[in-house]
């Protein structure tokens, strides 16, 4: 894995020397519905039936040959000789005059052409009914395949599944599909001024909120977390964890420690024991991002500050962490909006300002959520997307336009 100089790199170039470095992992296991969700497809996964698998009625009411209805003008009465519902199909035929009631899903026989909703008929009885306007020859029928046709690929390898590929899997019949396994992803956090959340503070020390949201965001990704714990800013103790770490995970992920400060170890670590793609990105909040490889398994260290580190993990590490899994990732949805306020900013870095839409004067625009230190994470708990604004930008005046992102699921 080539090093960078020392100079940062931009937010785009990291993606893309990730992407290139990693390589997904291959192994693959059965895994019924019920634990699908999240998982990622292994193979090409076709429609083992049409969709829908018959012809059938798209709601209640009365089903007739639109061929066999009397030529006059005006208002058509029809018998009723039968009847389908979902499940119980009517399996008679039909003569001129005649009609049957049809039930929302159930089999359109071959004699009937058209369905007409119960609310456009007057029922004279039990067994009458008068077409008050009929309707062209195929209404209100969901043909046989119209949606999906046996045999068609329905979702490629790389797909992670959601309820609704759930929900359509089982109407194939599937039981399981093949997918990735899940990744191993280890996890710790550094800093000698870090105590674990419900312990005492002593003079100095802050309470570990990274590893926990991490922790989160990792396993809502679908991976096993290995949770380390706190290291001390110990060269010896950081060395021993990755190289444990190494042996059993696909993936080292760490906030902290890979600044430039006089105890900011992890990174000497790794220039050591394993290697570094690079370790500087253009971006606020978020400079301090280190990438590598400890043996087998690749290495993201995030910054300190909260804020820093889950935003860097956002844009940075989710992406590369998917890309190891064998997930397609999907671009992010980003929309261009007016600013509804001035937004401070020097050129240099790209910025992921923390905001929030509003409306104002019949619009929606984009208001920052207030103070964009590195260490509040109230302005990322507010958000509702990330303002984007390029390396070369400088202030934004209100009403100018900017380029938003809506924050990911796993962030809200």
């Amino acid at each position: 894995m080539p090093v960078s100089s020392s100079s940062m790199i931009s937010v785009a170039d990291a993606l893309a020397q990730m992407r290139e470095s990693i390589s997904p992992v291959t192994q693959f296991e059965p895994v019924p519905l019920a634990a699908l969700v999240d998982r990622v497809s292994a193979e090409p996964i076709q429609a083992s039936t049409d969709i829908p698998a018959y012809t059938n009625s798209a709601m209640d009411g009365y089903a007739y040959l639109s061929s066999g209805l009397p030529k006059q003008d005006g208002p058509v009465t029809l018998k009723i000789v039968g009847v389908s519902q979902a499940g119980h199909p009517f399996q008679g035929n039909l003569t001129a005059g005649q009609c049957i009631r049809i039930l929302t899903g159930a089999k359109v026989p071959s004699c009937v052409d058209t369905v007409i909703a119960q609310e456009q008929v007057k029922l004279n009885d039990a067994n009458q009914i008068t077409l008050l306007e009929p309707l062209p020859a195929g209404s209100n029928i969901r043909r046989q395949g119209e949606e999906l046709t046996a045999g068609q690929t329905v979702y490629q390898p790389g797909r992670r599944f959601n309820p609704v590929d759930i929900g359509l899997l089982a109407s194939f019949g599937y039981a399981s599909v093949k997918v990735k396994r899940k990744l191993k992803v280890a996890l710790f956090s550094t800093g000698d001024e870090l105590v674990t959340p419900g312990e005492a503070l002593q003079e100095g020390q802050l309470y570990d909120s990274n590893r926990y949201a991490l922790h989160a965001l990792l396993e809502r990704a679908g991976y096993d977390v290995i949770n380390l714990g706190l290291i001390p800013d110990h060269y010896d103790t950081i060395a021993d964890r990755f190289e444990k770490a190494s042996r059993t995970a696909d993936a080292i992920v760490c906030s902290g420690g890979v600044s430039v400060g006089d105890f900011d170890f992890t990174k000497q670590v790794l220039d050591s024991y394993g290697s570094v793609g690079f370790w500087k990105v253009a971006m606020k909040p978020g400079k301090p991002f280190a990438f590598g490889k400890v043996n087998n398994a690749y290495f993201f260290g995030l910054p300190g500050n909260p804020v820093s580190a889950l935003v860097t993990f956002d844009q940075l590490a989710a992406p590369a962490l998917a890309t190891l899994q064998g997930e397609h990732w999907q671009s992010r949805q980003r929309l261009c909006l007016r600013a509804g306020e001035v937004l401070k900013k020097r050129p240099g870095r790209a910025d992921f300002q923390r905001g929030w839409l509003r409306e104002q004067d019949g619009e929606t625009k984009v208001f920052s959520t207030g103070p964009q230190g590195s260490a509040m994470l109230t302005s990322l708990a507010e958000a509702d997307v990330f303002i984007r604004l390029c390396a070369e930008q400088g202030h934004v005046n209100a009403d100018e336009w900017v380029e938003v992102e809506i924050i990911s699921a796993p962030l809200r």
